[in-house]
């Protein structure tokens, strides 16, 4: 029988972090939480029919799928599932070496998480989960429910589409380490 608690241990990260890229990091931890709950009460019944790894991507997928969902039906007409925001404690404090790279690095983090959110919800779950947490095409293919061919297209047009959306709102550049970089371009 397999151990909830190592279970938990391993996955409960990964879950939250891909959670936190699919909706949001205000609504990432409680949906994790409904997760680890719909894992522990299901343990007994995994059949071991697909890797546990897929067991556990397919429930945290249908979990924020429900999520998005009910929070659409709530909020109706919101489609933002981002915050943009930034606030005071983003800055850099000058004060200490290296804040400046720091704070670059965050905002351009928070650049790209915003271009992804955007992504229609069928191109930005399949890049997630390969590009975000490393699963083989057949793994999402066995998550989603759909077929391997169509996992490929998702890929190919999501990616197509993150590119284009990249070049629209940010400007991409190389540092002085020759570091790839991202500033916002203003809206117009």
């Amino acid at each position: 029988m397999i151990d909830f608690d190592s279970i938990y241990s391993e996955f409960q990260p990964k879950v939250h972090r891909y959670l936190t890229n699919l909706i949001g990091e205000d609504d990432a931890l409680d949906v994790a939480q409904a997760v680890f709950l719909n894992i522990s009460r299901s343990l007994e019944n995994f059949r071991e029919e697909s890797s546990l790894s897929t067991w556990i991507y397919r429930i945290a997928t249908n979990a924020a799928h429900d999520h998005a969902v009910s929070s659409l039906a709530r909020q109706q007409g919101s489609e933002q599932l981002f915050d943009d925001a930034g606030s005071i404690d983003d800055l850099p404090d000058s004060g200490f070496p290296g804040t400046d790279q720091e704070y670059i690095r965050r905002e351009m983090n928070a650049c790209i998480r915003a271009v992804v959110g955007r992504l229609p919800e069928n191109y930005r779950t399949v890049l997630l989960l390969s590009d975000f947490e490393e699963l083989t095409n057949p793994e999402i293919a066995e998550i989603l429910g759909i077929s391997i061919d169509t996992v490929k297209i998702r890929l190919h047009r999501g990616r197509t589409a993150l590119r284009k959306a990249m070049e629209s709102q940010c400007s991409l550049y190389h540092d002085e380490r020759n570091e790839l970089m991202c500033d916002r371009k203003e809206k117009k």
